[in-house]
């Protein structure tokens, strides 16, 4: 895979739409990561304004392209072409680079799109939701939004704690605490299910070190890779079906921790309702679920964020969610 970002075009749009601080590529990173093996990755911008991104971006081996800020408008375009050249560049020399993902919302580059696409190279585009063109998504074969990658989510969080304290001297981005075993195995799963019919054991490993390269079974207590599947599936984490050596991986449907998590939310929402008919705010009801349950974990069962989670027990009749503007949150309420 190549990985093409136009960084202005994302950054601001990231900015601006979700009020993050900085732009985070390590929810690309990982969404790409389970897709396949990125080879190469090349981010376009005038570096001067993102003196603190760009040591970001090169701990995610990201080659910075400098394009100097010159004259305006002629600066956009100038990095635009740039972009496009190299592009086509990797597509005519680099046989074995078969999926191209352009991190852009803008509609310029629906041609080289749809020359990509001719050169039998698939293409997926990643764009902030509101900056993002109407005309860009249906020419890529697959378009994420960046709004619902994992870990976008916590890092407005983040951004939403940082803004509403005192101005704090700038530094390294706050660290992210190491996902669990269930939650990295869990939430890579659930990610490639997005785009593989069926997940492999030996295909998950593979993703799971793409993700995370120090991984090891043994580091956890276990002689192999399978092993420590058929350990989850004992737990009702996961399921497998098929071969003893190489089984199907699957989420857990019906009993298992994904349905008591979603009891946990309807006793929640119950209790913290008190009977107002309107139902609570979502943004307090994480803090209460983790305060009776301390180790849950929304991307520990294959959800992406807590809205996700909360989306996905409304989906199943388990609570009832509706969009509150005076508010500006969903309010949650038992069913019935």
């Amino acid at each position: 895979m190549g990985l093409f970002l136009d960084y202005e075009n994302l950054a601001i749009g990231a900015r601006e739409s979700l009020g993050l601080k900085s732009f985070d590529f390590a929810p690309i990173a990982r969404a790409m990561a389970e897709r396949g093996r990125v080879v190469y990755r090349r981010a376009y911008a005038d570096w001067s304004g993102f003196d603190e991104d760009r040591r970001h971006l090169t701990r995610h081996q990201v080659e910075l392209v400098e394009i100097p800020q010159r004259m305006g408008a002629a600066r956009k375009n100038a990095a635009d072409i740039k972009m496009v050249v190299d592009a086509l560049e990797l597509a005519f020399e680099r046989d074995y680079v078969t999926t191209f993902v352009l991190c852009t919302g803008d509609s310029d580059f629906t041609p080289l799109v749809q020359k990509l696409r001719e050169l039998d190279r698939r293409v997926i585009g990643i764009g902030v939701r509101d900056s993002t063109s109407n005309l860009l998504p249906p020419a890529c074969d697959e378009f994420l939004f960046y709004d619902r990658l994992e870990g976008v989510e916590a890092s407005r969080e983040a951004s939403r704690r940082d803004s509403s304290r005192s101005e704090a001297p700038t530094g390294d981005a706050p660290s992210v605490e190491d996902p669990s075993l269930d939650e990295l195995v869990i939430s890579t799963l659930a990610g490639m299910q997005g785009s593989h019919e069926d997940v492999r054991a030996s295909t998950l490993k593979r993703a799971i070190l793409r993700i995370d390269p120090t991984f090891t079974e043994s580091d956890h207590g276990f002689r192999g890779f399978t092993e420590l599947l058929r350990h989850l599936a004992d737990r009702r984490v996961v399921e497998l079906v098929g071969a003893k050596r190489d089984p199907e991986v699957d989420l857990v449907t019906g009993d298992g921790p994904a349905q008591a998590a979603f009891d946990l939310l309807v006793s929640v929402v119950a209790d913290a309702g008190g009977g107002r008919k309107k139902g609570v705010a979502m943004s307090g009801l994480k803090t209460e679920l983790r305060r009776q349950d301390e180790g849950f974990s929304e991307r520990a069962l294959g959800y992406s964020g807590f809205l996700q989670f909360c989306r996905a027990a409304a989906a199943r009749d388990l609570v009832a969610m509706a969009w509150d503007d005076k508010r500006g949150d969903y309010l949650l309420s038992p069913m019935g």
